[in-house]
């Protein structure tokens, strides 16, 4: 299994900069970060300065979307800082939430997002592409290459992360319900005549090593707020009667306004209605040991990489105890399968 961490980049950019440099020193093997240009500062921008700093970690947008920025902008982005720096990026892409819903806009479809997602990977990869009306290429890009990995909760979007993903990202760490997404995204392509086995699985969640129960939970209660505005889409569209399993339905009828400007921040005011029993399920909590045994489950269900969302009051620490305590385990325990 392969690790993450997903970062916001909040000011001052090099904070950001510094725990991704925390990170790849303590082996994480990706940094992602949020990408809403309103909320936060501009990430790409803050890649290349990652990227000129580290040796090895991949990054990355957890996750971009096709609304805010044309496609081949986009495009141009990765293979500028893959030309640069090597093959070192990696582009996340979904419908879109805070980064459209904070100018009252809406998600794409997901036929939009797949488009997209198309276009940037073929641009960005040396290879030409029909955009509206026109056959583009970049003259200029040589050795970029890139992976369009798709966030996806309902049945469309997990058809289309079968379809036409590289990978899949799950942001959410309950096992039950990874595991019917990941069967899901493997059966959409399976019928599509792609490998299942190709794809590669991520699953994204807040981890908090610890042992103040309550504190834990409130550092990371906002995760279930932000899991909760995708869930209230699913549920407008395809009821409470949908294939959906109701672990991840049930607990969103609680759910009142949310207030986008506290958007993924430890404390968000408005994150009351997700209940303790959606933190614990939802997230890694307590012990190292407690960690390394639901990722064992995780990984067992076919998960290739953990990305540990670190918004919360113990970001150092954690990415320590993962660094000495949590990754060495389970990375010995593939080498000892192999």
């Amino acid at each position: 299994m392969k690790f993450g961490v997903v970062l916001q980049t909040n000011p001052p950019a090099w904070r950001t900069v510094q725990l991704a440099e925390l990170a790849e020193a303590h082996g994480f093997d990706y940094v992602w970060t949020f990408d809403s240009h309103l909320l936060w500062q501009e990430p790409y921008v803050i890649y290349s300065q990652i990227l000129s700093r580290t040796n090895r970690v991949i990054v990355g947008p957890m996750v971009t979307n096709p609304a805010t920025r044309d496609w081949t902008v986009t495009a141009s982005v990765f293979a500028t800082l893959n030309e640069m720096f090597g093959n070192r990026t990696v582009c996340g892409i979904g419908r879109g939430d805070s980064a459209v819903r904070v100018t009252n806009g809406k998600p794409t479809t997901v036929r939009e997002m797949r488009e997209a997602a198309h276009v940037i990977r073929e641009l960005a990869n040396c290879r030409s592409v029909d955009y509206k009306g026109s056959h583009l290429q970049f003259p200029w890009a040589r050795t970029s290459a890139l992976e369009v990995w798709v966030a996806a909760y309902g049945p469309l979007a997990l058809k289309a992360a079968g379809e036409v993903g590289d990978g899949y990202i799950l942001q959410l760490a309950d096992v039950d319900i990874a595991a019917w997404m990941i069967k899901s995204v493997r059966a959409a392509a399976a019928n599509a005549g792609r490998d299942p086995e190709a794809i590669t699985f991520c699953v994204a969640a807040p981890a908090y090593v610890g042992n103040d129960w309550a504190h834990m939970r409130d550092q990371c209660r906002w995760f279930g707020g932000m899991v909760g505005n995708h869930v209230a889409d699913i549920v407008a569209k395809y009821g409470e009667t949908s294939e959906i399993p109701p672990e991840l339905t049930d607990y969103i009828k609680g759910r009142q306004d949310y207030d986008y400007n506290e958007h993924g921040r430890a404390g968000n005011t408005h994150t009351a209605f997700v209940p303790d029993e959606i933190v614990d399920r939802f997230c890694l909590l307590v012990s190292p040991e407690d960690h390394i045994a639901k990722l064992e489950q995780l990984k067992a269900i076919g998960v290739d990489q953990f990305a540990v969302y670190l918004q919360h009051d113990n970001k150092e620490e954690t990415l320590r105890a993962y660094g000495e305590m949590i990754m060495p385990p389970l990375r010995d325990h593939i080498i000892a399968r192999a």
